[in-house]
């Protein structure tokens, strides 16, 4: 059995305290411990971001890739062995900003890897400008008189495109978020976990305390996942395309919005049917036929 410590490096976190990457460093630890897995059974590919430098702090087989570039790196990964549980991380700017296209195309793809995004709302490692999913009129240092841009609705796009597990997270709620970790893991194809995570130091709006008087749980309010369009009305609660009001109390759900049962891109594949493509025997291939064929 595994304990939470066989999963932490030599190295303390770095990030700022209070940051909410520590509630989901601790949901990831927590998810893993729980489904008895073991470091080198678990396999976390890493973005560029604050949400990146948990490549240092997570004992894990890790990859820490280019900035946007964790998913093609993950369904790579989860091609070669698509007996490994593959996770990958990233942040809003990273996700939905400039792997928003690798996003999209393996949600639509449904490969089976479980995606969770610190979503803090604002560029953090570059030091406080908009992100994606900043609200419309916040004010940063790249926005001065307020963000002109909506927010990316990153739940109702993955519902849209085709996700088959899609929920929402807070790292204020480990236990929750635990749950939906390992639900993200155990589903058979593309689970995306957007986790709200405040940023202490560059966003003085989505604080712990904002979110508290704000979020509520949907299984509480007697939500059912495999409802399509329930959870698109969910998913359209928030975020709001109106300017930041700190007086206005929106609701917003967490929890399982969405998950449906779909073959997954690697059950698909003929090739991978009866072995991981790690565990096959190459042999002496003759490639002449097929390049006169193509010729």
């Amino acid at each position: 059995m595994s304990t939470v410590k066989d999963f932490e490096t030599s190295q303390f976190p770095t990030w700022c305290p209070g940051c909410g990457d520590f509630g989901i460093w601790t949901a990831l630890k927590n998810a893993f411990v729980e489904q008895g897995l073991l470091p080198h059974q678990t396999c976390v590919v890493f973005g560029i971001g604050c949400s990146g430098n948990m490549a240092s702090f997570l004992n894990v087989y890790g990859f820490h890739g280019l900035h946007g570039r964790s998913i093609p790196v993950a369904t790579g990964i989860k091609l070669a062995n698509h007996k490994l549980p593959v996770v990958a991380i990233g942040g809003d700017g990273d996700g939905y900003g400039i792997g928003l296209g690798h996003l999209i195309h393996a949600m639509r793809r449904n490969v089976d890897i479980t995606y969770v995004v610190h979503n803090n709302q604002i560029y953090g490692l570059t030091k406080g400008q908009t992100s994606p999913t900043s609200e419309h009129g916040l004010v940063t240092k790249s926005t001065p008189f307020g963000a002109i841009e909506m927010p990316i609705d990153p739940i109702a796009l993955a519902i849209d495109v085709g996700a088959t597990y899609v929920a929402r997270g807070f790292s204020g709620n480990a236990k929750q978020l635990t749950e939906l970790i390992i639900g993200g893991m155990k589903h058979k194809g593309f689970a995306l976990i957007d986790v709200m995570q405040p940023c202490v130091t560059y966003n003085h709006l989505n604080t712990f305390h904002w979110f508290y008087q704000r979020l509520y749980e949907l299984d509480k309010e007697g939500h059912d996942p495999a409802d399509k369009a329930k959870a698109w009305a969910r998913a359209m609660e928030w975020p709001t395309q109106l300017k930041v009001d700190e007086n206005r109390v929106d609701r917003i759900p967490t929890g399982l919005f969405y998950q449906e049962s779909r073959a997954t891109y690697t059950d698909e594949l003929p090739q991978l049917s009866d072995q991981a493509l790690v565990e096959q025997t190459l042999g002496n291939i003759q490639i002449e036929p097929l390049m006169k064929k193509i010729s």
